[in-house]
């Protein structure tokens, strides 16, 4: 077998394997739908948000705008009384809840783009929008940090008494129970769905909750006659902001960076080399494009095989990494025969190769 065999290029809805032949209709599948190939002659009944890409791209949008809507009532409310009460700490929280709720805005944006189909430009498709939506994500959560800063040395240089103490208090309580509430929502939905961004955005109203709480402890220093108490908390909430955005920058490079878990690549490495006629398994590389992984790999099977018979154990091995990962959308298969000597297949393109 002179010529490396690969398998399709398949567009992949985890547990829903079908495949047409037909390229005209392809052209009018989503870009998760299989085409192209043979095939499996099943489907699983379950539907869940991870096993149906336009359930999953729902599901994000339906927590994007039930969050912006919590986090935007909470921010006016707090708003009006920061405005009222002088309270740093109670506007600095008000600034961090704003900014949180627009992250909401690029995020809708991000995964309505991704419903479109991929096409001659962008091959792909538009999976990677999400993630670019979660850089501009990260950067405003940096930007609040630094007018969070500013508004608290403000207030310690020019001192202003914090008035409706109560009422100041009772802002920091909605604000935690506001957080709360769309962190579990962008939470869940982010690790259902596997979109680091919405994830990042979820841990982000988490700590602002906690941020909420921290005003609390400004109201009982001022109470208890400590005025720097506001500002000093409003500089431990910024700090706290900075916290975030780091974390969330790492995630979100790592995402950008096609940098996978080293256990997710072992387990694509097990998981192939167990399939009936694989004698090896290598080059195995993985990425994310939004909420989806793509994954190519080499396997190697005895050189003396049919065409059809290397080709069925390529669909073999995708099949059973479409179980093993469920968040692979599309798996590319390159079948190599036993070389002897080692490598004497592949001297024609040798020289074009790029060391990585």
């Amino acid at each position: 077998m002179s010529e490396p065999l690969h398998a399709h290029e398949h567009g992949h809805a985890p547990h829903d394997h079908h495949h047409d032949d037909d390229e005209a209709e392809h052209a009018q599948q989503p870009q998760d739908q299989v085409a192209g190939g043979h095939g499996h002659g099943h489907s699983h009944a379950a539907i869940t948000p991870l096993s149906d890409p336009a359930l999953a791209t729902s599901a994000g949008i339906f927590a994007v705008k039930v969050s912006l809507v919590v986090l935007l009532v909470t921010a006016l409310f707090q708003l009006g009384v920061a405005v009222r009460s002088g309270s740093v700490a109670l506007l600095a929280d008000t600034i961090h809840n704003f900014a949180d709720a627009l992250t909401a805005i690029p995020l809708w944006l991000a995964f309505s783009l991704s419903r479109r189909l991929r096409n001659a430009r962008y091959t792909y498709g538009y999976g990677r929008a999400e993630d670019l939506a979660g850089a501009a994500i990260v950067a405003l959560i940096f930007f609040s940090a630094l007018e969070v800063y500013s508004q608290s040395i403000q207030k310690m240089i020019h001192p202003m008494p914090v008035s409706n103490l109560s009422w100041v208090a009772a802002a920091a309580g909605v604000g935690f129970l506001g957080n709360e509430l769309a962190a579990v929502l962008r939470l869940r939905t982010g690790r259902r769905i596997h979109s680091a961004a919405l994830v990042a955005d979820g841990r982000h109203s988490q700590v602002d909750g906690f941020t909420s709480l921290g005003v609390l402890v400004g109201v009982l220093g001022v109470s208890l006659c400590f005025p720097l108490a506001d500002p000093l908390i409003g500089f431990v909430i910024g700090t706290t902001i900075l916290v975030v955005a780091w974390n969330s920058g790492r995630e979100l490079w790592y995402r950008l960076m096609d940098a996978t878990d080293p256990e997710v690549t072992r387990l694509i490495e097990r998981t192939a080399a167990a399939v009936a006629g694989v004698l090896a398994v290598e080059d195995i590389r993985i990425r994310w494009l939004g909420h989806w992984q793509h994954c190519e790999l080499h396997i190697t099977v005895a050189a003396q095989l049919p065409t059809l018979e290397s080709h069925q154990i390529a669909e073999t091995v995708r099949h059973a990494l479409f179980h093993a990962q469920p968040s692979l959308q599309e798996v590319t298969v390159h079948v190599d025969p036993l070389d002897n000597p080692p490598g004497s297949a592949h001297e024609l393109t040798a020289h074009h190769r790029v060391a990585t």
